[in-house]
């Protein structure tokens, strides 16, 4: 894979990863906004840049996931409107609209802020270690972790969730758009070849197979513990298969 290393002028190196269990009812939505402090040239006196704006918006979003979500649990996606969310969260349904486009969204704002964590861990690898060795290591690491997004997480709060998502026809249909997301980032991370988009469909298409997988063995009422091994082999099975393809003769 042509990929850029971290400071030769590619993608900017990252901590990559991201981290928690987002998908978790309660957990943590997208990242803080953050705010900057600066002279504003000619008194010396500090400037908020938008701080509070973001963290206002990121806060409302949270708010309003929570209150879909907690009700889609209880009722089902299909039986709750979002008329009622907007009114359970106390907002108007433009308001609503402005933030999430889609019903859909209401759901999957949970996956928003790890779209691009593969393209990340190719990004912030350490010197001399190939984009392949990363991503393996990083999902090893997210299975001893039992990270949602592995689908090796038996939290009962984690359960329900994932059977909202995966139980549900037209938020697995949405979930598409959050993976091409993610393989078009990581594309870029590789270099943004042809070979490149090529190569991060067949890891993107990878990382999903392994999660499900994980998830129908935890769906059945295995524990993530009894389940680990055998997906840390698949993992590694899997990887080897795409070092096979994706670094074989002709690839660098």
């Amino acid at each position: 894979m042509n990929a850029e290393k971290p400071g030769d002028g590619g993608v900017p190196p990252s901590a990559g990863g991201g981290g928690g269990a987002v998908l978790a009812v309660g957990g943590e939505g997208r990242g803080p906004g953050g705010s900057g402090r600066g002279g504003d040239g000619r008194s010396g006196a500090p400037v908020v840049v938008g701080g509070l704006r973001e963290r206002k918006k990121r806060l409302t979003c949270e708010a309003v996931s929570g209150a879909a979500v907690a009700m889609f649990l209880e009722r089902g996606f299909d039986k709750v409107s979002v008329a009622e969310v907007a009114a359970a969260a106390d907002i108007s349904k433009p308001t609503l609209f402005r933030y999430f486009p889609t019903k859909e969204d209401l759901v999957l704002h949970r996956f928003a802020d790890r779209e691009d964590e593969s393209a990340k861990v190719v990004a912030g690898r350490a010197p001399g270690e190939t984009p392949l060795d990363a991503l393996r290591r990083h999902f090893l690491d997210a299975l001893d972790r039992r990270d949602p997004l592995t689908g090796l997480c038996d939290a009962p709060q984690v359960l329900a969730f994932l059977r909202l998502l995966y139980g549900t026809p037209s938020l697995v249909a949405r979930l598409h758009a959050y993976r091409t997301r993610s393989e078009t980032a990581l594309a870029r991370a590789l270099g943004g070849t042809v070979p490149d988009r090529l190569a991060a469909g067949q890891i993107i298409a990878v990382l999903r197979v392994l999660a499900l997988e994980n998830w129908r063995r935890i769906d059945t009422g295995e524990s993530g513990d009894r389940v680990y091994p055998g997906a840390v082999r698949s993992a590694e099975e899997a990887f080897v298969q795409l070092r096979t393809g994706l670094e074989g003769p002709g690839r660098r």
